[in-house]
């Protein structure tokens, strides 16, 4: 059974910790990267998998949601067991919560979403890139929108804007990403459907390196097709970079609003 986890923490120990970790990478903090390694520390590998980071912007303190296969009993007793002391001061274990999800949802229900994705793909050949000059190797990550402007645009293209020379947006092309991922799972409605927020950031990983890429956070609905499989792949999450705070598909009635941007 799948069961959604509620857990706070206190976001200046948070980055104490991290520094202490030596988790902070040419003076930046990824949080994704730094939440794996807590997270693993105290529950283990994969058992929050995947979460999503709520931090309101100078507020103390920071929430955690995640999905799990254990109970709101198996988690605390997991902490309390191995957590590690330093980490036990970061997380409020004593206030986790977990509720059961469904374990189908019903054919042709509509739900609300909030997802924080890196909406990427995998080059399936070298492909020259006119505006660097330089060719972008078989296997490299590369921004969705960045792909589709070289993909329509094989003469050039300049620096790409919200709405780019070949009439198409970033919104449009990670909306089109999101609903490749739920095909035959769930229909993404396109006008239901917004980009709420976009940056770009560098992934941190254990050399202190990672690559940089596209973090966005799209709002929007969806309509059931497969019930059991819906259920399976919020477990799973969507999308790549899933065990760093990316994937998560936060459902929520359909009007009402997201939790967070």
């Amino acid at each position: 059974m799948t069961n959604m986890v509620y857990l706070p923490l206190d976001w200046t120990a948070f980055c104490w910790w991290a520094g202490n970790r030596g988790l902070i990478g040419h003076g930046a903090l990824d949080e994704g990267f730094a939440l794996h390694v807590l997270l693993s520390s105290v529950f283990g590998k994969s058992v929050l998998q995947p979460f999503r980071l709520l931090h309101p912007s100078r507020a103390p303190t920071a929430t955690l949601y995640a999905y799990s296969d254990r109970t709101h009993d198996a988690l605390r007793k997991v902490a309390g067991d191995v957590g590690p002391p330093d980490c036990l001061q970061v997380l409020k274990v004593d206030e986790l919560l977990a509720k059961p999800m469904p374990r189908r949802f019903r054919a042709g229900q509509r739900l609300g979403f909030d997802a924080r994705v890196r909406p990427i793909r995998r080059l399936a050949r070298d492909l020259p890139d006119s505006q660097s000059g330089k060719v972008l190797r078989k296997g490299s990550e590369i921004d969705a929108f960045r792909l589709e402007l070289i993909q329509r645009s094989p003469d050039g293209w300049r620096k790409p804007d919200e709405r780019s020379p070949a009439g198409i947006s970033r919104e449009s092309v990670y909306v089109g990403w999101l609903s490749e991922r739920l095909a035959n799972v769930a229909d993404v409605d396109g006008n239901a459907c917004r980009l709420a927020s976009f940056r770009r950031s560098r992934a941190l990983r254990g050399n202190g390196k990672g690559p940089e890429g596209p973090d966005a956070i799209l709002h929007g609905e969806c309509v059931v097709r497969d019930p059991v499989e819906f259920a399976a792949r919020l477990r799973t999450g969507v999308g790549r970079h899933r065990a760093f705070g990316y994937g998560m598909l936060i459902v929520r009635p359909p009007g009402t609003a997201p939790r967070s941007v």
